[in-house]
């Protein structure tokens, strides 16, 4: 595996943070297990794929320079319990497994059940050195879970601790990864201490999303239109100025789709042209056609939806690399 092995170099080269456990598990690791696609853009620090849906979508191998940061800022030791939020195809929780040794478990929370597939079917192959199990979304909400986890790894961008997570960290543990929108986050280590959290702000990225209470979401969903919108006000505050028009007029529109009532219904195939012209979400954002058609191309770049189908690439950036990676 001199692939590896020259990776470590390059790494080591560019002042990622890697300890000697970390360097272990990885040079002990190889990638070839994980995926049958070609590992050329791997060894140049970009992701792999390991897996297309059977709806086209491409799962990826995260960077080494992420995989190797995360479990840096992850503070990895033997024996302890680490929670995946999504799968990665079984490479980064095979890493944290070697770190974490036979003492130590592993638990993939993976909503995608192709993946989830994918991602069991791997693991069974392969021997471990602790405990490696794989779940879904489902899991989260079994109460045996209480105060039972030592770390955390969100593998795309949240906006805030899912509430079932919240209460399954023990006193000391801690939650790592990318909060904010679809445009950009921080990555965030939240430590659990004295019933309250403690944040570290470790700097600047930008992931795909990885919010398994958003793919549950009914379209047009106001809130989570609010949420991307909002996003895009931080962008245009800073090109256009925030006393610009664009700025005042986007953020009482972000306002007014938070005022809308809960329980809208869902638009499906049923509805007529004239009933989707009708529903609340679509008659407010009819209401400001005007002006939002022009930036309407930018924001669902930006915020990856649109009003008639979802975008499902996005792309991701940590530490000035820039490619696709973290959809989930």
């Amino acid at each position: 595996m001199s692939g590896v092995t020259d990776l470590i170099e390059m790494l080591k080269k560019t002042g990622i943070p890697m300890s000697e456990g970390i360097v272990e598990a990885v040079l002990s690791t190889d990638p070839s297990e994980f995926t049958d696609f070609p590992l050329e853009s791997f060894w140049q620090d970009y992701p792999v794929p390991f897996l297309v849906t059977e709806k086209g979508a491409t799962k990826t191998i995260s960077a080494p320079h992420m995989i190797v940061t995360m479990l840096h800022h992850l503070e990895l030791m033997e024996g302890l319990h680490v929670l995946l939020m999504g799968s990665k195809g079984g490479y980064v929780a095979t890493l944290v497994d070697k770190i974490c040794g036979p003492t130590g478990r592993v638990t993939i929370i993976e909503p995608h059940e192709e993946v989830s597939q994918y991602t069991s079917a791997v693991l069974e192959r392969r021997s471990q050195y602790g405990v490696i199990r794989v779940l879904g979304k489902e899991a989260l909400e079994d109460p045996s879970w209480v105060r039972d986890v030592d770390r955390v790894l969100f593998t795309g961008s949240v906006r805030e601790i899912p509430h079932q997570i919240e209460l399954l960290i023990e006193e000391g543990g801690f939650v790592l990864g990318p909060f904010g929108g679809r445009i950009q986050q921080r990555l965030l280590k939240k430590e659990w201490q004295g019933d309250i959290w403690n944040e570290t702000d470790l700097g600047g990225v930008v992931f795909g999303p990885l919010d398994i209470s958003e793919s549950d979401s009914a379209f047009p969903d106001p809130l989570f239109i609010a949420d991307e919108f909002e996003d895009a006000l931080k962008l245009i505050g800073s090109i256009l100025g925030d006393d610009s028009e664009e700025f005042f007029r986007l953020e009482k529109l972000v306002q007014s789709l938070r005022d809308l009532p809960s329980g809208l219904p869902e638009i499906d195939e049923s509805y007529t042209d004239e009933e989707i012209i009708e529903h609340p979400v679509i008659e407010l954002l009819m209401t400001e056609a005007e002006w939002l058609s022009e930036l309407w191309p930018t924001f669902s770049r930006l915020v990856g939806f649109d009003l008639v189908e979802p975008v499902s690439e996005t792309d991701e950036v940590l530490f000035g690399k820039r490619h696709q990676d973290f959809v989930p």
